[in-house]
Order: structure tokens, then sequence, then C-alpha cells
């Protein structure tokens, strides 16, 4: 599988596709009801009626709305920030990214500019740095919209456990908070790290770096993603499996895809299928979704045929599939 890149993984994060799990907040659940989108809460009752065109889960409080423009609303689905936006991002260390006129530039939760549109492309903010790209290369902000890192790299991405992915001149590394490289650049890909590890491509095999650049388990996977609760998904030939920090096999490869834990369940594709297993890589849920979200706050987003309903850890229905 063909690793993401920055201004891929900015695309989806803006359209909804990707929403990290730890960033939902208000325990409150996007449904879509008659073609027009609400929210319920976890026992599956609808507390914001269903009115917008698009909403996405909430963050700290405020949900991203569309009505013919993307905007935020609160907890009580009151609109709070005029939809306005051509495209948005969700809130985070108190900044929510959006575009307007084809630049991007970043909100505050009172809807003032906090950084005026002005980038060609850009991230949201992880550990007081955002991602931004000037002239086709890629630098970094802080968060009164101050250029910290010089855009100069060909690719890169956010920032986790103090570190961010950078490639220059076709290699991948690692540089600091203040631009300093701290792993040379020499990898083929590399990504995030988590748990003390990040995967990165060697002599077109995956393995796992730790952050003083040391290769800590070798690499001899077609792919791998990073870890959460001590396992990380690897592909062997064309399955996917689990490993533990050691680099042990903890789930045999056996999943069309695999994807990290999250409250103590993974995500896998079975025969087209998705479905979760625990640790010991049993099936808790079994494949039968088209499309499956990892779980946040006890609950799951899954798709059935074109239906959207969300699933508790059991595998039961909260809010049954509908269009």
């Amino acid at each position: 599988m063909k690793k993401p890149t920055s201004a891929l993984l900015l695309t989806l994060l803006l359209l909804g596709a990707i929403v990290a799990p730890r960033l939902m907040a208000a325990n409150l659940y996007p449904v879509l009801m008659s073609d027009s989108w609400g929210f319920m809460d976890k026992s599956g009752k609808v507390v914001i009626k269903p009115q917008f065109e698009r909403a996405e889960p909430f963050v700290n409080d405020l949900a991203a709305i569309r009505l013919k423009r993307w905007g935020y609303a609160d907890t009580e689905g009151k609109i709070v920030i005029n939809p306005q936006f051509d495209e948005v991002g969700p809130f985070r260390e108190g900044l929510a990214l959006f575009k307007i006129g084809g630049l991007f530039g970043y909100v505050n939760p009172a809807g003032k500019y906090a950084i005026n549109p002005q980038f060609d492309r850009a991230g949201s903010f992880s550990e007081g740095r955002a991602l931004i790209r000037l002239n086709r290369r890629y630098g970094y902000i802080d968060k009164a919209g101050a250029i910290i890192i010089n855009p100069q790299f060909d690719e890169a991405s956010d920032f986790s456990q103090g570190l961010a992915a950078v490639e220059v001149g076709g290699r991948w590394g690692y540089v600091d908070a203040n631009g300093k490289i701290v792993i040379n650049p020499q990898f083929e890909r590399a990504s995030a790290f988590s748990e003390g590890l990040a995967p990165v491509r060697l002599g077109r095999r995956w393995g796992f770096t730790d952050k003083t650049g040391k290769l800590v388990i070798n690499p001899q996977f077609e792919d791998a993603r990073e870890f959460s609760r001590s396992l990380a998904p690897v592909r062997v030939g064309r399955l996917w499996g689990y490993v533990d920090t050691a680099g042990k096999l903890a789930i045999n490869p056996q999943f069309e895809e695999a994807y990290p834990f999250t409250e103590n369940l993974g995500r896998v594709e079975v025969a087209d299928r998705l479905g979760f297993v625990d640790k010991n890589g049993k099936f808790v849920i079994n494949p039968q979704f088209d499309e499956a979200q990892s779980f946040t706050n006890g609950l799951a987003r899954v798709k059935i045929s074109r239906r959207i309903g969300y699933v508790d850890p059991d595998g039961k229905y909260v809010w049954n599939p509908t269009n």
C-alpha cells in the first residue's frame, strides 16, 4: 500500500475521511436522516435535529457543518461560525484550518482569522506547529503565524512526539520543533512516531526506528503502520497482521487490511468486509461492513450499502444504518 503524502492527508482530513479518534469530543456523533445531517448522543438519541448538508465530528465542542459552505456549530446545534469557507479542518490546539479563495489560513473559536489565508497547502496544528507549503516547499509555522522552520522540504508531515518526518532530495529523515535535523534523511519513506517508534522504509521493506535513528525492528515488511496499544499493523506478503514493540508477530498475518488499535479493538478487513479484533486477534465484531471507522468514545461509525450506522464494542447497533 502506498503511503499517502502530506498533501493527500490534508485533502482527506478536510473532506472528513480521516478524523483522528482522540479528537472527537462532546460524545455527539453525526447522523444522516432523510438526506440531512444532525447529531445523536451515545445512546442513539437525536439531540441536534438534522439540518445540515454535511456534518463532521465534534472536536473541542465545535463541529464543522456545511450549508452551501463550511462553518461550525456548537453542541446545542447553534451556528457559531457562519458558513463561509470552501474547506475546513477540525479545531486543534485552539485553531482550525480553512481554505478560501484557493489559500489556507486559520480561524479561532470566535470565528476570527487568527492567521490570514496565505498558504498553498497547510495542515492542522500539532505540538504547537503546523505544516505549511509556500512556493512548492514545506515548512512550519507557530500559532501566531510566524514561520519557525523555513519552507525547504520536498514533503513533510505533522509533528508527533517531538519530531516530524521530512523529505530532502528523495530521502526522509526527522526534524525537531526548531527545524534541526535529528535523524538524517536516509529512508525511502517515513511515518509519524508513536510510542517511541516510527515506521520507515529502507530497501523497499518497512521496519521501525527509535528517536535516535536506530533501527529497532529491521526492515522486513511490505508495509507498516504506527504503533498503538503496543501493537503495529504490518504486511507480510499480501496479508496484514500485528507486531509488538520487539518486532515479534503478535497476531499472525491473515487480513486484507489492518489498522492501529483504538479502545482495545483493531479494525481489519477480510473478504472485502470490515470487522474488529481484540489484541489476541480474535474477532469481537465479525467482518460485515462495507466501510468502518475506528472506535471513538465507545462507538464506531460503519457503513453497509451506503447506509451509515454506529455500533458499540459488542457489535450492537446504537444507530441502525440509514441513508
